[in-house]
């Protein structure tokens, strides 16, 4: 890791903890010898007995200890607290924001893990902020702005042309959410929501394919985030709404995550071993309702493979950690994938080294997810024919444009290899 201008040694990691609306201080993260690592408070370690008691932020990465906690065989930083860490698109901002660099090409190592924990947005997802303090709570954050001023910050950061002071500040408040696209977050009617801009490369509509992959989603009965389609400055815009805030009378409560990377205790270098079969084992373990997870979880898979969603990384997986157990999020970041022809494989293994976006792949898996090749034949079945239902309806409220259609039917969505046998 390089290190920045400024120098950074350390981080105060500041936690929500489940449904509190203020932060306390959890722990500081130090660098050392160029890795990044993490001991608790006293004062938060001896909240065993209070009313709202300690939790860890991840077992078993992070357990409830005294003294320095060693690193995972292979990582630099715990995982957990690399979650809340700004990815692509978030970085280029802040590359932007700090040194004025070029915008799609630029070297996101030219700062360190440290500058990017303390110079991104507070807002991040999951119940983690990183403060330079460990007695004052500052947060990082920008008010309300329009689509149209967030969409002309992300142009400028796309052609890498420096933001200026009155552009910059919303923006850059957005920058912990992950990703590559261009993203902010807004808030409206006491719901949260990352908002999803075209970008100037798309060869078609990106924004309006993953709403429509999203709402099919939903249609086919995945536990999915809600979604709607915004205009500005004649761009599409898409609305995500986020599940790990909720609005309380004393404020916001945050939700702890952790993404299956973590689970896998991965980075992103090793993220190629990463597998649905590893997946649904964690879950047969260590998650509250397995069998159901399970199936939900084969169901996402099936979902990907026929919408044309080759993202599905370890990344695009998370649950819910209060402590003691794991539940499965919202599935979010379905997105059709162009491809150049019929053939396709998953970010993730399916089933031992085989990835290939097919239904026999899920077949030969079903086992794993504690289910019947009939009853895995049954969802697929049923999704086929829910998309196929609700392909133009769905497609009418997007306002999707017939060539789009007829670039998405058959080629992202149903694919004709997807369901060779």
């Amino acid at each position: 890791m390089m290190i920045s201008e400024k120098h950074y040694k350390e981080a105060f990691i500041w936690l929500w903890l489940p449904e509190e609306t203020e932060p306390v201080v959890a722990g500081r993260l130090e660098v050392d010898n160029g890795n990044l690592l993490f001991n608790y408070g006293k004062s938060y370690l001896e909240r065993v007995n209070d009313k709202k008691p300690a939790i860890s932020i991840y077992e078993p990465e992070l357990p409830l200890k005294a003294g320095i906690l060693p690193l995972l065989e292979g990582l630099c930083m715990p995982g957990c607290i690399r979650d809340g860490a700004p990815d692509v698109w978030g970085r280029r901002v802040i590359i932007n924001k700090k040194l004025g660099l070029k915008g799609a090409n630029t070297d996101t190592t030219v700062l360190d893990e440290l500058t990017y924990l303390l110079e991104s947005g507070s807002d991040r997802i999951g119940a983690l902020d990183f403060q330079k303090s460990p007695t004052k709570y500052e947060p990082r954050s920008a008010s309300n702005v329009s689509l149209e001023e967030l969409l002309d910050s992300a142009l400028r950061v796309e052609k890498g042309v420096p933001l200026t002071p009155e552009l910059d500040s919303a923006l850059y408040h957005g920058t912990a959410i992950g990703g590559a696209r261009p993203k902010a977050l807004v808030e409206a009617n006491d719901k949260k929501y990352v908002a999803k801009f075209s970008s100037s490369t798309d060869l078609y509509s990106v924004v309006k394919a993953e709403f429509i992959a999203m709402r099919l989603a939903d249609l086919v009965g995945i536990n999915v985030a809600p979604v709607k389609l915004e205009t500005a400055a004649n761009k599409d815009v898409l609305l995500i709404e986020r599940f790990d805030r909720e609005k309380v009378k004393q404020g916001w409560s945050r939700k702890s995550m952790v993404s299956a990377l973590t689970l896998f205790a991965l980075d992103d270098m090793m993220a190629r071993y990463a597998s649905y079969e590893t997946l649904a084992e964690i879950i047969r373990y260590r998650f509250t309702d397995p069998k159901d997870t399970l199936k939900e979880l084969f169901s996402r898979l099936v979902f990907n493979i026929l919408c044309g969603n080759t993202d599905d990384h370890a990344r695009n997986h998370a649950a819910f950690w209060n402590g003691e157990a794991l539940k499965l999020t919202p599935a979010y970041d379905i997105c059709p994938q162009n491809r150049a022809g019929n053939e396709a494989s998953q970010a993730m293994l399916i089933n031992g080294n085989d990835n290939l976006s097919q239904l026999k792949t899920c077949l030969a898996t079903a086992h794993n997810f504690l289910l019947s090749e009939e009853d895995a034949r049954l969802i697929f079945e049923k999704q086929k024919e829910v998309i196929a239902t609700n392909w133009h309806a769905v497609c009418d409220e997007a306002k999707l444009s017939e060539i789009d259609r007829k670039l998405l039917l058959g080629r992202q969505f149903l694919n004709p290899y997807s369901i060779e046998e």
